[in-house]
């Protein structure tokens, strides 16, 4: 079960829900689009405990609330506070009954200037109130409305397509029914090293970013950081920031949560190295991706970053340069 979390972001109710679904035995899976994935769910309600704490507001479009934000928007750095805009972008999206078919895959992104999101390459992009497409600068405005059309001419446009760049010239096409023009080369900057450990807020307060080991949260732990009270936010490099905290209350939740799996250190050998879930959760794989990556964690001679992945698809690989290690059958 993927649940969608639009730019990222969960209530400590919504974070203890899934807690309670995943179960002491279960994990919460961070994926990279700053949602969260369950697997072998049992509950029979599932989809009503959802719904009850307001994270399945449109079963007609969930597929497409594909929507990730720079999780330090308005708090740390950044030109421009994107916050107000995810919520406004999801509601609009979810309000467009034409909308609902777009490709699962189709991905909108709002970067506050500070380039995090704009490395995923989004197909849709506000980037510094500028419009994107398929990371190339349009001379079109960013807002809601003109995402929206983006998203429409689209799928008027995309025949079988899954993303915008499996389009010749889509960017210059989309351009084009919106009424702009392309006028730059394709702009994707660098991934950025995620957001971990100790950040000042501009407001004098506190946001952690922590990394759970291989992206995955137990849900006894997932239980522990809705207990902060906090505002959170998954980020799109399989991290969470716990936010608006003061200084003492911090240092509280590092000792209680860092012996629980969780990372405060950006230069942590576990942020360098990631896998599929292998056989611990996926038919296809007959070999312990995951086990195979715990191991190179902790084998200290990690010299950059690697994906461990149990067969030739290469699930959940991470954007930018990385080895990826493909394991033999056993």
């Amino acid at each position: 079960m993927r649940v969608r979390l639009p730019g990222g972001r969960i209530t400590p109710q919504q974070l203890e829900a899934l807690a309670d679904l995943a179960g002491d035995d279960g994990d919460l899976e961070l994926t990279s689009r700053g949602n969260i994935q369950l697997r072998a769910v049992t509950a029979p309600d599932a989809r009503e405990q959802l719904a009850a704490v307001g994270l399945l507001p449109s079963p007609s479009h969930e597929r497409v609330r594909n929507i990730v934000a720079s999780p330090l928007s308005g708090r740390i750095g950044g030109l421009v506070d994107v916050r107000p805009l995810v919520s406004d972008l999801d509601e609009q999206l979810c309000a467009a009954p034409s909308l609902a078919d777009l490709p699962g895959r189709f991905l909108f992104a709002l970067d506050d200037g500070r380039g995090d999101v704009a490395a995923l390459a989004a197909d849709v992009e506000a980037r510094s109130g500028t419009l994107f497409l398929d990371a190339r600068p349009t001379d079109l405005p960013a807002t809601v409305d003109t995402m929206l059309a983006a998203a429409a001419a689209f799928a008027d446009l995309r025949e079988d397509a899954w993303r915008l760049r499996d389009i010749p010239d889509g960017a210059v096409g989309l351009a084009r029914e919106l009424g702009g023009t392309v006028v730059g080369p394709r702009d994707v900057p660098a991934p950025p090293g995620p957001p971990v450990g100790w950040l000042d807020q501009a407001d004098g307060r506190v946001t952690l970013g922590a990394a759970p080991h291989l992206g995955r949260i137990p849900g006894r732990t997932a239980r522990f950081v809705a207990a902060v009270e906090h505002s959170v936010t998954i980020t799109p490099w399989r991290t969470l920031c716990v936010h608006d905290l003061d200084e003492g209350p911090a240092e509280t939740v590092v000792r209680v949560l860092a012996p629980m799996g969780l990372t405060f250190d950006a230069n942590s050998p576990w942020l360098q190295v990631s896998s599929c879930v292998g056989n611990r959760g996926c038919a296809r794989a007959d070999t312990d991706a995951m086990g195979a990556a715990e191991q190179l964690a902790l084998s200290g001679a990690l010299s950059g970053r690697v994906h461990v992945v149990s067969c030739a698809r290469g699930c959940g690989a991470p954007p930018g340069p990385h080895e990826l290690v493909l394991l033999g059958p056993r």
